[in-house]
């Protein structure tokens, strides 16, 4: 009997270290120090906003890649901790959000806080670079992009 985990793919030493090694960046993801003031989704949409454009929840769903429902649960908290503002243009149908000057400033905190870690661990990134590592995750997400309707 021939089973999925007899397949060469599956077994392969390479594809195994880099399924692991994406699970291990995926778990970091939701990773806050403690001197953060952001919670990590209030982060990822204030992240956003550092372009200065406005934006709708449908944005900022699509932007994030989550479903509507759920931006919508993080922006009304980011709303109640006063780190985003709602407001209405006229002649539109949906209110748009932008950031508070507190969303701002929080942002801005955490924002360093984060590149400083980067520096630290670049600084002890061997072999490599933060380039070649951009580089390199730039071409993988790319890669993975354009597949991403391919049925396997």
């Amino acid at each position: 009997m021939h089973s999925e985990s007899d397949d060469p793919v599956l077994s392969s030493p390479l594809y195994r270290g880099l399924v692991d090694e994406l699970l291990r960046l995926r778990r970091r993801r939701n990773t806050v120090d403690e001197g953060a003031v952001l919670d990590v989704s209030a982060f990822s949409i204030l992240w956003l906003f550092d372009d200065g454009r406005a934006r709708t929840l449908r944005d900022l769903a699509a932007e994030l890649c989550l479903e509507q429902s759920t931006v919508n649960r993080q922006v009304n908290t980011a709303v109640k901790h006063g780190y985003i503002e709602r407001f209405e243009v006229p002649g539109q149908v949906s209110r748009l959000y932008r950031p508070t000057d507190a969303g701002r400033a929080a942002y801005l905190h955490d924002g360093l806080r984060r590149a400083r870690r980067l520096e630290v661990i670049f600084a002890d990134l061997a072999p490599g670079t933060p380039e070649g590592l951009l580089k390199e995750l730039k071409a993988y997400n790319d890669a993975s992009d354009r597949h991403a309707d391919d049925e396997l």
